[in-house]
């Protein structure tokens, strides 16, 4: 048991860590340089989202104000379009990326996007696999017998689960970035360099979604080694 303390595939682990804190700091420091960028047309995120909306003839979604920072997100349960501190109420480039962005996910709800309906419907199982992977692989490493691969094995193929829905999820936020693009330009509400702004922060911030499905898999890695090391003791 000491010796899983100090386990070296504990490396995996930190850099996981280590890639996901760099893009974290990408993301606020890309957003923090555009958000002091004023659009042209002076819009707000509260107000570019809800013409996005109307332009894709959604009319029952609610867009409503949010505290905290960057704590935007579109909940499908009940239709409720959420902004932030720093982008409701703002008028810079940042801020019309990020509403748009969100809106980019109420568009696929309502036309039935695939991977946003396959994310929905793993989000119990991820989250119930998550919670209960590592306390039956520690289980199975303190037992021995075949009872201790039977809990290992299970462990992972729950935690596998929560990095399936990890790496589904990235096809969602991509398209729903996209979508945000193209409806920021046929919708006229940014123009020629204000796009590439707004694309370097969609992007800066796709990348935080890679790097936590990155996370995930190199865990996963790391209880596929820790289980193939009891398999041979």
């Amino acid at each position: 048991m000491f010796r899983y303390y100090y386990d070296p595939t504990y490396i995996l682990v930190i850099i996981g860590v280590v890639i996901s804190m760099l893009a974290s700091a990408r993301v606020n420091s890309v957003f923090n340089r555009y958000s002091r960028v004023r659009s042209r047309l002076g819009m707000t995120g509260k107000e570019a989202a809800e013409r996005i909306l109307r332009a894709n003839g959604i009319y029952d979604v609610q867009v409503r104000h949010i505290s905290g920072n960057l704590t935007d997100h579109y909940d499908p349960r009940n239709k409720t379009l959420s902004l932030s501190d720093t982008v409701y109420g703002s008028a810079s480039v940042a801020a019309i990326g990020v509403a748009a962005h969100e809106c980019g996910h109420a568009v696929q709800h309502s036309v039935g996007y695939a991977p946003l309906k396959i994310r929905g419907a793993l989000v119990p199982a991820a989250n119930f696999g998550s919670a209960i992977s590592w306390p039956l692989i520690i289980i199975g490493l303190l037992i021995s017998g075949d009872a201790s691969l039977i809990f290992i094995n299970l462990g992972i193929l729950l935690f596998s689960l929560a990095v399936l829905f990890h790496i589904v999820t990235l096809p969602v936020e991509f398209n729903a970035s996209r979508r945000a693009v193209k409806a920021l330009e046929t919708g006229g509400m940014l123009y020629g360099e204000e796009i590439k702004q707004t694309k370097a922060v969609l992007g800066a911030a796709a990348m935080t979604y890679v790097a936590s499905a990155a996370s995930m898999i190199l865990q996963l890695l790391r209880l596929i080694l820790i289980g193939g090391r009891r398999r041979n003791d």
